[in-house]
């Protein structure tokens, strides 16, 4: 696992940076994003980017990290939503590009993905409770994607894009950690003071379910884009970069 620490704006342009080399490499690239937890900064900077590159993003296959179960794909605070809002209509990449994982058959979506020929790089965030997608605590290693009822803490954390917290739909479908770790690479985005706990979670727990991203911990290409509040609780060993531009 790789930990680069900088301030913001350089964090997300590097990751900007080493999604574009993906596409460039492999046109037809499966993507998985997460829109929840701060990852729509860096699918802005992608949008930009390929822009200013001339890069096509028509033929990339995005697939949506998770998605709230009975809620409108048009449902401004929703995943589909998110996503269009911040990559698909900037990049003018079709709404068709992006799927999105369904509650009556969960299954269908790990079809889709094989089908697909496999996640080429994950773009995740991370839950105040060090949750992944909406893998909350005690989600197993093994698991695909899923219906998962959402804990009080992650309903506290969605509800400013909701209006209040009781408005936050109870349950959610996410990939799962089998889908997720099996990524050939993976960018997690942690930005903020708030990330930090999970952050330093997500790094020195056990990898036993009780914090979910340490699952993070067992696939080999893993890169964390920390900003300096994110990464205030870390240990130096962990830092391959150190960039303080302006900070």
């Amino acid at each position: 696992m790789k930990t680069l620490v900088s301030v913001t704006e350089e964090s997300v342009r590097a990751a900007a940076e080493q999604i574009l080399a993906v596409i460039k490499r492999k046109p037809d690239a499966v993507i998985a994003l997460g829109a929840l937890c701060g990852e729509e900064t860096v699918l802005r900077e992608l949008s930009r980017r390929a822009e200013a590159e001339a890069v096509s993003l028509d033929t990339v296959r995005f697939f949506a990290v998770c998605a709230f179960d009975g809620l409108s794909p048009d449902d401004p605070a929703g995943v589909g939503a998110r996503l269009a809002e911040a990559l698909m209509r900037p990049s003018g990449a079709g709404k068709s590009d992006l799927l999105l994982p369904e509650a009556d058959d969960p299954a269908e979506y790990d079809e889709k993905l094989r089908a697909a020929g496999g996640i080429d790089l994950a773009l995740l965030g991370l839950g105040d409770n060090a949750r992944v997608g909406f893998n909350e605590p005690a989600t197993p290693y093994d698991s695909h994607t899923h219906l998962q009822k959402l804990t009080d803490r992650t309903k506290k954390e969605l509800a400013p894009f909701f209006g209040g917290e009781e408005k936050v739909p109870p349950r959610g479908v996410t990939m799962g950690f089998r889908e997720l770790c099996a990524a050939r690479e993976i960018v997690v985005i942690a930005h903020g003071e708030q990330k930090s706990k999970a952050l330093y979670h997500m790094l020195y727990a056990r990898d036993d379910s009780v914090y979910p991203a340490a699952f993070l911990q067992l696939p080999a290409n893993v890169t964390v884009y920390a900003d300096t509040g994110a990464a205030k609780l870390l240990g130096e060993k962990h830092f391959d970069a150190v960039v303080f531009n302006g900070d």
